[in-house]
């Protein structure tokens, strides 16, 4: 990567020690309300206001999660933060902390990681003010690979879980259905090479033609706030829409052993997009008949006796959705 500036500007993490690389992130990261004990121990100590706690885990791995021609540090960030936020909020807690530990190729550079600190920093300060991180890990991997845990308060109410649906409940979705997947299909459809690999010149035109497409991809904004509300409106079970609304729909018909229909005339015009297209990380919950919506939420269709997931009253029987075990094509780029 070249010589190290006098500053330390072009220091890569593989010349650094891990030390120094953790002195350099700590300070660009936001801090959490519940933090009792912060970074520098060996562990965080983080308070439970009602005796609980909500916790969650992802990855993103670069290849099925996520391209480097078309991702910058900050987007990653952002990225990594969001998806776990959103599952968070998915119980109807309220987020309060994440630990972050990254695996990356010794030639990365320092300033590189300073930047995906900023991008967890402004998706916390952006979407969910005094979430902060409290601690993590860093190692290296040929492969760039992120592994972040969420914490979340549930502010004494009961967790609301995928279980609950009941007959006669309405479905309701909070936040977009099928922006992210659409600016996905953009990028792989025009922002590649004659060979069909990620190319970030191109990718640079993309952006600038459908900034709110690709934006909606790279960095999505789910309703975080929607989660709690809807708790507090009685919802019978909730989930994020991480890998789109068919296939997630269809969990919690299968968890509550019930049938969801949904009603593609309130899904906008690309149906097909909507039912299947993944990663936009909103909400998708079910409320008692005459419940009075909360926040962003709209009915897309309701709950009746039986199993499985129909639409407009048929089985729904496409697979929909995104699979990393299936659906990666085990590119990098």
């Amino acid at each position: 990567m070249g010589n190290s500036g006098s500053d330390g500007s072009g220091l890569t993490i593989g010349e650094a020690s891990e030390r120094e690389a953790l002195r350099r992130i700590f300070p660009r990261l936001p801090e959490s309300r519940a933090t009792l004990v912060g970074p520098g121990d060996d562990a965080a100590v983080l308070a439970a206001p009602d005796g609980r706690f909500v916790v969650t885990t992802d990855m993103m791995v670069h290849g099925p999660d996520f391209r480097l021609a078309w991702s910058g540090p900050e987007d990653l960030g952002w990225k990594a933060a969001v998806t776990n936020l959103s599952d968070v909020a998915a119980m109807g807690a309220v987020p309060t902390a994440l630990v972050v530990a990254i695996a990356a190729p010794p030639e990365t550079p320092v300033t590189w990681l300073e930047a995906v600190a900023d991008g967890f920093r402004l998706a916390c300060e952006a979407l969910q003010p005094g979430c902060g991180v409290v601690g993590g890990d860093l190692s290296v991997s040929a492969t760039l690979t992120f592994a972040v845990t969420a914490f979340g308060d549930l502010e004494g109410r009961a967790p609301v879980l995928r279980s609950g649906a009941r007959p006669g409940d309405v479905v309701a979705v909070s936040g977009p259905l099928g922006a992210a997947a659409t600016g996905l299909r953009l990028l792989f459809a025009e922002a590649v090479d004659a060979a069909g690999e990620p190319d970030a010149a191109r990718f640079a035109a993309v952006a600038a033609e459908h900034p709110d497409l690709v934006r909606a991809q790279l960095r999505p904004r789910p309703p975080l706030a929607d989660g709690p509300l809807a708790a507090q409106a009685g919802a019978t079970a909730m989930l994020d829409l991480s890998d789109g609304l068919a296939l997630d729909a269809r969990r919690v018909a299968e968890a509550s052993g019930v049938a969801i229909d949904l009603d593609t005339s309130t899904l906008g015009p690309d149906v097909g997009t909507a039912l299947t297209g993944g990663e936009d990380h909103g909400l998708l919950a079910t409320f008692p008949p005459g419940t009075e919506l909360p926040g962003g939420f709209r009915r897309v269709g309701e709950v009746s006796a039986g199993s499985g997931l129909l639409v407009d009253g048929r089985p729904f029987t496409d697979r929909g959705g995104w699979d990393p075990y299936q659906d990666w094509s085990g590119r990098q780029g």
